[in-house]
């Protein structure tokens, strides 16, 4: 009996261990301690149609998605026009980074994960300049290919949009982020990913004002598509047979023993 309570013990702490291990090396990394490493994506607005099954690779609901932390707008690239990206570096699926950041930095409303697509320069004579997409001193910005015309912002930032989004975060008329998003308002930039296990928490508490697509699965309080709920099923079918087997692989073990034993 001491010996079993000894053994819990030893795994209870090996067990807490090595969850400190792994909180402290995404702290690391990310550079978020005390908050949060990771963030759960709720929507489908960063989805590609083009995916994989499983869509690995690419940002989904139910993604488990590492938020680096960023030191300023040097620290983010953006993607630059459809037809001339500014840069050569893709993450999930297209060009620049993908940045999780407050709307108008308010710190009470979801954040948002959307691609970095230009940076927009308010001068102090109230000129603007994009150089992604050739705009020098003007006196609004249109960009026809992000759907902006005349658009008159009151401070330099990004313009942001998801992948599976029509129109920006900053489209006048009911968007998400009245305003270019600034390097203050940014919690991090998106690296890396764990597919498909933040679906766990969107059942308990659901992906806000998210509805359905066709070919979409409801459980819980959380909708998906069906391919990655698949998917979190059989990666969860594959964790749990370790042990069940491992436990297996002992019982017979010690069948054997016994009955070499008996034999003897």
């Amino acid at each position: 009996m001491r010996q079993r309570i000894l053994l819990t013990i030893r795994d209870v702490v090996a067990a807490v261990a090595i969850v400190g291990i792994i909180l402290a090396a995404l702290w690391a990394y990310t550079g978020q301690f005390p908050g949060t490493p990771m963030v759960v994506v709720t929507s489908g607005s960063m989805m590609h149609d083009d995916a994989s099954y499983g869509k690995i690779g690419t940002i989904d609901p139910g993604d488990l998605v590492l938020v680096k932390k960023i030191d300023g707008r040097d620290d983010v690239t953006a993607r630059g026009a459809d037809t001339n990206p500014a840069t050569s570096k893709r993450t999930y699926g297209d060009y620049g980074d993908v940045i999780i950041y407050y709307p108008m930095g308010n710190e009470d409303r979801t954040p948002v994960i959307h691609r970095a697509i230009c940076w927009v320069e308010v001068h102090e004579n109230g000129t603007y300049s994009v150089d992604a997409y050739n705009i020098k001193y003007a006196q609004s910005v249109s960009i026809p290919g992000l759907q902006l015309t005349n658009y008159k912002p009151t401070n330099s930032g990004f313009i942001t949009k998801g992948d599976n989004n029509r129109l920006p975060d900053q489209y006048p008329s009911g968007g998400i982020c009245a305003q270019p998003v600034t390097p203050e308002w940014v919690i991090g930039k998106a690296r890396g990913e764990l597919p498909w296990f933040g679906l766990i928490k969107l059942m308990i508490y659901g992906n806000e004002e998210v509805n359905g697509e066709p070919g979409w699965v409801k459980i819980g309080n959380a909708v998906a598509p069906k391919d990655i709920w698949v998917c979190l099923g059989l990666s969860l079918l594959g964790i749990a047979a370790v042990p069940i087997s491992l436990d297996a692989y002992e019982y017979y073990r010690r069948r054997q023993n016994e009955k070499n034993f008996r034999d003897f």
